[in-house]
């Protein structure tokens, strides 16, 4: 089977067992979990098989629980307690033949943050807990695995818990940063509408009465309709100076609805962001391509970088623009992976290059440059060069 094949076999089985909503927030998690059984059969293996009931009924447990571990993921709050005690059952139901059946109490304290709140998920995993240590005095089994249960299980519990927390708090952050570019872009188009009506609407009602006026003087007055004309042509050709200023406001507005978003981002993340651009004119097409760059980058310093500080700096040297973003992070980037690969086709379209300064441990340096000279001229800029 290709390596291809493997990977769709695999996302196949992984979406027949879990819900899409546990994928989307978990991955490939769930299923790597399960490979903390594996210390169930610790002491049978030590012991060489001798004890057939221990062993026989540690591998008659794994079944049920498997089933019961992937329908408890299809269920959160009250209605996942029935399928937690099941798990922990199992737990009971084997500790007196292995003692490594407290392995069971581990996943049912992994799914208790899926109770609710963190104050229930410790109440039930207390209750499990202090039964399964009154099962250990009565049975005389030993206090050494109530007390692995409790310092694994609670550590497990709050460890899910803060997870759980955090990536509410990352998809709460990702809908306002797409609220903050939706209302840049919305106050953006404002803006335009309003400098078009201003610049153009008196222009060009001050071009049709000139004109009317001189077709009218045309049969009687030549030389003055041919001054009314002159007129005409300044006016026009103020009204389109008038435009090109607005489109380089426009032009100049691409990279600050990115920055706002990075000051977002990153705030949110405990991550200082320090911003320098120079207020350079940028063709349109280099202006985009440097906003996604510093997008990618920001969400690489967020996702991977652990950065307490982040330093944006943007300017032209050498008759190229270039953007400069650096981190005091953990460092140890590579060029593949990352958004790196994006980064480096953007730029090459453009005749651009990126370099990339990463140290383990020392942070990372990324500059992307681009050639203004190669840059692709937009209509506008060659209206303006055969003027």
């Amino acid at each position: 089977m290709s390596a291809d094949g493997g990977n769709s076999l695999g996302l196949r089985l992984r979406a027949w067992l879990l819900p899409a909503a546990v994928v989307e927030t978990l991955g490939w998690m769930p299923l790597l979990w399960l490979a903390y059984l594996g210390f169930l059969f610790v002491l049978p293996v030590a012991t060489g098989f001798d004890d057939t009931r221990m062993w026989q009924a540690t591998v008659a447990t794994v079944p049920p629980f498997l089933w019961l571990y992937f329908r408890a993921f299809r269920y959160q709050g009250w209605p996942l307690l029935p399928w937690l005690l099941a798990i922990a059952a199992l737990a009971f139901a084997l500790t007196p033949l292995n003692p490594f059946g407290n392995s069971y109490l581990i996943y049912a304290a992994a799914f208790a943050p899926l109770l609710g709140s963190l104050a229930r998920a410790l109440a039930v995993l207390g209750v499990v807990l202090a039964l399964y240590a009154l099962q250990a005095w009565w049975l005389s089994t030993g206090w050494i695995p109530p007390l692995i249960a409790l310092l694994v299980g609670t550590s497990v519990c709050l460890a899910n818990h803060f997870y759980l927390v955090k990536h509410r708090q990352d998809g709460e952050l990702r809908m306002g940063l797409e609220e903050v570019r939706r209302l840049a872009a919305v106050a953006e188009r404002e803006r335009i509408g309003r400098d078009l009506h201003d610049l153009l609407g008196h222009t060009l009602s001050l071009i049709a009465l000139k004109s009317e006026l001189a077709s009218r003087l045309l049969p009687s007055d030549p030389a003055a309709a041919q001054a009314e004309v002159a007129q005409i042509e300044q006016v026009a050709r103020d009204a389109l100076a008038q435009v090109r200023r607005a489109v380089t406001g426009i032009r100049a507005a691409m990279l600050r609805p990115e920055l706002a978003s990075a000051r977002l981002l990153l705030g949110g993340a405990g991550v200082e962001l320090d911003e320098r651009l120079d207020g350079h004119e940028l063709p349109p097409d280099i202006e985009t391509c440097l906003a996604l760059v510093l997008r990618e980058a920001v969400t690489n310093v967020q996702r991977h970088a652990r950065a307490t500080r982040v330093e944006v700096r943007l300017s032209q040297a050498a008759g190229a623009v270039v953007l400069e973003v650096a981190d005091d992070g953990r460092g140890g980037a590579r060029r593949r992976g990352n958004g790196l690969d994006g980064m480096v086709e953007r730029l090459a379209a453009l005749g651009g290059s990126l370099e990339l300064d990463s140290p383990s441990g020392g942070g990372t340096r990324l500059r992307a440059r681009v050639p203004l000279a190669t840059a692709l001229a937009s209509p506008l800029d060659a209206q303006r060069s055969a003027a």
